[in-house]
């Protein structure tokens, strides 16, 4: 035995040794190519994540993927905005109006000279020619002149993903601050900012109804919801008669996360690629068979969307850096001071055990590793949203960073105004018997996330 234990610790002292010496040799040989100045393996990993970060974060910022031929050339928008004054239609937008609808404006794309005169209150908010001189400055988040016109306006008007998905921190002002990329905008009233357009045939004619309806269900979202699925199956409204928009989601904290949307159509890239295509109507390639099923799909089923082909891609080379730099934004931390640490820690003791939230919202992700789908009678909920996507289920919603998009209330449709009424309903839905005492010990550990 002793000579057996002698062997064995032979064997394990001369690999150790063989492996040590493999792990300096190949130290060393890396340190040589670092001295010649031959590119490792390592290094190209390291350039290329930089390189993709910087790529999607422009593409998220400032990419229209072609769309100005839909939301200028053919809506019009960029009329609207300018105004008449400038060879548009109508008043134009002005500065205070477009924060009125929730546009936001990026401070450090704006000269100090324009901030002190912001602060100090000496720029005319009510005019017009503010505004354009703001887009030029690329400073409205998520909105891209394009070219001018003599009088002073514009050529056309395209959107980016920024748009609804990036806010600001308002340290100026209202609506005007530091960009904070990923943050769902609850202010953003897209149906208004539609409804402003003098051209909605296109839409109109996609929908099969007049403009006067296209532009009243648009103004029937409200601030801080848009509804995608009205393109593909019609549904305007819920059976109940309230609008069928959905909260505008956030595009942090998704590293980790598979299924993406409130009802799962599919992974990060695939509904940059729908949403890019689809919504945003750029110009680029879509494929997905499920939109051709007339049933349940009829307004994609008729025009096509289940398989585009734009006469230039313009989409498809965004989507790796767009999905990286997505992965790359976090959920913001919650503010000091603004949740109960000790009711948070009893709060999660509950969360992990008796209250069996842990069992769908698994940390550190939050939500289930896998195929994170539910049917609305496993959590408490009627099936009409979830019946207008693909698989007819509700994601389970990752949590970190619920307190920056409170505004606008909790699930897809806002339902719940407030995190306590989130546990009541989970509470009475799976016969939990918390206290209230409990119930917001639950609420201060979600707000802790």
């Amino acid at each position: 035995m002793k000579k057996s234990a002698a062997a064995r610790l032979i064997v394990a002292v001369s690999m150790a040794a063989v492996w040590t010496a493999a792990f300096v040799a190949a130290r060393a040989a890396g340190d040589d190519n670092a001295a010649r100045g031959e590119r490792t393996f390592d290094d190209a990993i390291r350039d290329h994540s930089r390189d993709l970060f910087a790529a999607g974060r422009r593409t998220f910022r400032f990419d229209t993927f072609g769309d100005e031929h839909f939301w200028g050339d053919t809506l019009k928008l960029h009329q609207a905005i300018e105004g008449a004054r400038f060879g548009g239609v109508g008043p134009g937008l002005s500065p205070a109006a477009a924060l009125g609808a929730g546009l936001k404006v990026d401070a450090a794309a704006l000269p100090q000279t324009l901030v002190d005169g912001i602060l100090r209150g000496a720029v005319d908010l009510n005019d017009p020619a503010n505004t354009l001189a703001l887009l030029r400055l690329n400073a409205v988040l998520g909105v891209v002149p394009i070219g001018s016109t003599s009088n002073g306006g514009l050529q056309s008007v395209g959107v980016t993903c920024a748009l609804c998905h990036s806010t600001v921190d308002d340290s100026v002002a209202p609506g005007i601050g530091r960009r904070r990329d990923g943050w769902p905008n609850r202010d953003l009233n897209v149906g208004a900012i539609i409804s402003m357009a003098p051209d909605l045939s296109a839409v109109a004619a996609l929908l099969q109804v007049d403009q006067p309806t296209v532009r009243a269900v648009a103004n029937s979202w409200g601030p801080g919801k848009f509804d995608a699925e009205l393109f593909l199956d019609g549904k305007p409204f819920r059976p109940d008669g309230r609008t069928a928009a959905t909260l505008i989601p956030p595009a942090f904290g998704l590293a980790g996360v598979n299924q993406h949307t409130y009802t799962g159509w599919g992974s990060v890239p695939y509904w940059n690629a729908f949403v890019a295509n689809l919504e945003m109507h750029g110009s680029g390639t879509f494929f997905d068979p499920r939109l051709n099923d007339a049933a349940q799909f009829p307004v994609a089923a008729r025009a096509g969307m289940g398989n585009v082909r734009g006469d230039e891609d313009n989409v498809t080379s965004k989507l790796a850096p767009l999905h990286f730099y997505q992965l790359a934004i976090p959920a913001p931390a919650p503010p000091a001071g603004s949740f109960d640490r000790r009711a948070a820690a009893r709060g999660e003791s509950l969360f992990n055990a008796r209250a069996r939230c842990s069992t769908c919202h698994v940390a550190p992700l939050f939500t289930e590793p896998g195929w994170a789908m539910h049917t609305g009678e496993e959590i408490g909920i009627d099936n009409f949203q979830a019946d207008r996507s693909p698989d007819h289920r509700y994601r389970t919603t990752p949590l970190k960073g619920l307190w920056s998009h409170a505004k606008g209330g909790f699930y897809h449709d806002g339902r719940f105004a407030t995190l306590l009424a989130v546990v009541q309903h989970y509470d009475a839905t799976f016969t939990l018997h918390l206290t209230d005492a409990e119930m917001n010990d639950l609420v201060e550990y979600l707000k802790s996330l």
